[in-house]
């Protein structure tokens, strides 16, 4: 079976490797990513890992994985931080408080059978301080994430509790994808 991964993340291609798959195409969807009015944080997960599997052209027998992490405070969609300006804004909001990582899966099968999952992890930051905020700003680890920062590095030392998926925090739960790819019928080493 052949593979396509509609995502240009490599971070997710790197969780992929660690469950032994390897796409055997790349294809960055291009999707709006607005949020509709009053849309809920989990629908809107779900509708753009969904959106973005349908975004990429699909030769038969071809199976199709795309994901997408969304950061929620409450019922608050969080933006990427695309600015510095908006990942400072960002880390402040997070900062001693608890928040939701979304992450979503879809796996259309050979058939062209849509599958979903939806990973809801909680994490708390600490308390962060100005100079955290700016020296981790600086660093640009963060920007152009979701909610302004990567677990996978230096922002790991701002988390006192999380209680999910490790991997859904970084981009792709991999206990729902492996699922999911199985139940598509890939073969996983």
């Amino acid at each position: 079976m052949t593979l396509v991964l509609a995502s240009s993340s490599p971070r997710r291609r790197d969780l992929l490797a660690r469950i032994g798959v390897t796409p055997s195409r790349i294809e960055s969807p291009d999707i709006d990513e607005s949020p509709l009015p009053g849309e809920a944080p989990r629908v809107y997960a779900l509708r753009l890992a969904i959106a973005k599997a349908q975004a990429v052209a699909r030769a038969a027998g071809e199976i199709v994985l795309a994901g997408d992490t969304t950061i929620a405070c409450g019922r608050r969609i969080l933006p990427p931080a695309d600015t510095e300006e908006i990942q400072r804004g960002l880390l402040g909001l997070l900062s001693g408080r608890r928040h939701h990582c979304l992450s979503a899966v879809c796996v259309i099968a050979a058939d062209g059978t849509p599958r979903t999952r939806l990973s809801d992890t909680i994490v708390a930051f600490k308390p962060l301080s100005a100079a955290e905020i700016d020296s981790y700003v600086a660093s640009g680890e963060g920007l152009g994430k979701a909610g302004g920062y990567a677990i996978q590095g230096r922002a790991e030392a701002f988390v006192r509790f999380l209680s999910g998926s490790h991997s859904g925090v970084v981009g792709l739960p991999l206990f729902e994808t492996r699922a999911l790819l199985l139940a598509a019928g890939v073969a996983l080493g």
